[in-house]
């Protein structure tokens, strides 16, 4: 240590003087240079001191601006009627079915839960691998759940809209003796002694457990150690990330519903890609005991989906505050599916609309017109919003620190400029004062999403509607994202994202022509989900388009 401190000249002050963004003088150079041995000292006993991935930081985000009013904590629900139409004779017809008709089916008897699981079950063995989405397949486990989920039925008890759905779960969830591998090599081999806090809340909502779906590798992109999850629509391209295998699996039939995670855009972008239902709830109202970190000021936990009431079925179930995560809100979730669109208030901004809309954007907010909600034209004030990344940055490669200084990092299959490997060791040079400041800047930041959501009680638009992918996950907001249309493309979009900015498409090697589809997100009030649901529904019914599956060899 006295070695490192006595070696700093004030040249090489003055060298990193750029990195910094800052100009001193050659006094205040030379100043410096006889003090820093206690700065360098503290560093190196800090780095000594391992963390596991599991404990968070002492600082806690908070969504809640002072004066918010949280809503009423018992939850207030009222779903649509259930479906009640005949079971169908063709398994694909079964296996394609939202969970609304799906619980109908098994509440009424007309299909068992395992039926169901074995469908799911050939259908992964039969088409997973071309996906390559699935992590870890659990079979057994999953029909010994169907069998339980059948028998408390025939004893009369009867757990809720869950009950015996198979789904899939991102495999950055805690299963106890189940490989959860985070989706890196590092990891690969790790088996976890004790169950998330949303596996358990799942379990004893009667939902059956098939397996693991693929996650890119630390909850970024759509690679990871197993190869790329593939978008069912165009095996071209990968699914996005980070949820990628979530809702791959979701979109070709493969399971019921999924669940995901998202700290920027890894639910929706997912969803955009496949054509899926994702929500992404308010930041603090799912748990996440058991889920692994990347940015604990960030990462929120909820549903993928084929149908928009769906989420909300799901959400239910999972909802909650848990003592295990210091960072959970505990809130009611209130939607009365039956009032529709009445009294809502749904904004949108100009420039979304404009320039690189799409005719399946201006159809989504033309059906919000149609359907008699008062539609009214924001703004937000120019922010330098993507100044926030450097948070995610700094948070990501705190909370896998060790692989950057142990040089695991070079396990990791994808390793170009936008890849972790190289964002984590960017990440060091980032100033601790600066993030400071930006701290501050999402301070200012949440004032100007509550300034815009205090004229409406939603917003519409694109998936990559101006700053709203960045800001509403740094404010914390709530943001449901689902299938708009389909538009004919003969380009591969690339997996993730780099540097907080789309990366540009590319064309498929032999020019095919794909119809894939495009989705419509809708930004809410925190804590006010209800509402996403509630137009989310009625737009989903006005566009008609959620019922289209993909198709792909088999």
């Amino acid at each position: 240590m006295d070695t490192i401190a006595q070696d700093i000249t004030a040249e090489d002050i003055a060298s990193a003087e750029l990195l910094m963004g800052v100009d001193y003088t050659p006094e205040e150079r030379a100043l410096m240079v006889d003090t820093f041995e206690g700065q360098i000292a503290a560093a190196l006993q800090l780095r000594a001191v391992h963390f596991d991935n599991a404990e968070p930081m002492a600082c806690r985000f908070d969504p809640r601006l002072p004066g918010f009013v949280m809503p009423d904590a018992k939850d207030d629900l009222r779903w649509s009627d259930a479906k009640v139409d005949p079971l169908p004779d063709n398994d694909e017809d079964i296996a394609f079915a939202e969970v609304t008709r799906l619980s109908g089916w098994i509440a009424q008897g007309a299909l068992t839960s395992r039926r169901l699981c074995e469908i799911y079950l050939e259908r992964i063995e039969r088409l997973g691998p071309q996906l390559e989405c699935m992590a870890t397949v659990t079979a057994e486990l999953a029909l010994a759940q169907a069998d339980a989920a059948d028998r408390l039925i025939a004893e009369g008890q009867y757990l809720g809209p869950l009950h015996g759905i198979p789904y899939v779960v991102k495999d950055l969830f805690d299963t106890a003796g189940i490989t959860t591998g985070w989706g890196a090599e590092p990891f690969q081999d790790r088996v976890p002694d004790r169950d998330a806090t949303v596996v358990v809340r799942l379990r004893d909502a009667g939902a059956v457990l098939l397996g693991k779906a693929a996650v890119g590798a630390l909850a970024y992109n759509d690679i990871w150690y197993g190869g790329r999850s593939r978008n069912p629509w165009n095996l071209n391209e990968g699914s996005s990330g980070s949820s990628a295998g979530s809702a791959s699996a979701t979109a070709a039939g493969l399971c019921g519903f999924s669940i995901g995670t998202e700290t920027l855009g890894s639910i929706t972008s997912p969803s955009q890609r496949c054509g899926t239902t994702g929500l992404r709830p308010t930041y603090g109202r799912v748990p996440r005991t058991g889920a692994m970190a990347l940015c604990w000021s960030m990462d929120k936990i909820g549903p993928i989906c084929r149908s928009v009431e769906d989420t909300g079925l799901v959400l239910a179930a999972i909802n909650g505050a848990s003592s295990e995560d210091p960072s959970s809100i505990g809130a009611g979730l209130h939607c009365d599916m039956s009032k529709g669109i009445d009294g809502l208030r749904v904004g949108f901004l100009p420039e979304a609309f404009g320039a690189g809309a799409t005719s399946v954007d201006h159809a989504a907010l033309d059906a919000v017109r149609g359907l008699g909600a008062e539609v009214i034209e924001l703004s937000l004030p120019d922010l330098p919003y993507n100044a926030l990344m450097n948070v995610l940055y700094a948070e990501g490669a705190a909370a896998f620190q060790d692989l950057t200084l142990d040089g695991r990092d070079d396990l990791l299959t994808w390793q170009d400029a936008a890849a972790w490997p190289n964002v984590f060791r960017r990440a060091r040079f980032l100033s601790a004062v600066d993030h400071v400041q930006l701290d501050r800047l999402r301070w200012k930041v949440m004032h100007a999403v509550d300034a815009l959501f205090a004229q409406v009680d939603i917003l519409i638009g694109p998936f990559n509607t101006g700053p709203m992918l960045v800001a509403s996950n740094f404010t914390g907001h709530p943001c449901l994202h689902m299938r708009a249309g389909f538009f004919e493309t003969t380009t591969r979009a690339p997996g993730g994202f780099g540097g907080g900015r789309v990366q540009i498409p590319t064309a498929c090697a032999d020019g095919k022509a794909f119809r894939v589809p495009q989705g419509i997100s809708l930004w809410g009030k925190l804590f006010d989900e209800g509402s996403l649901l509630r137009l989310g529904a009625a737009l989903e019914a006005a566009l008609a388009c959620h019922s289209e599956r993909p198709s792909f060899p088999s």
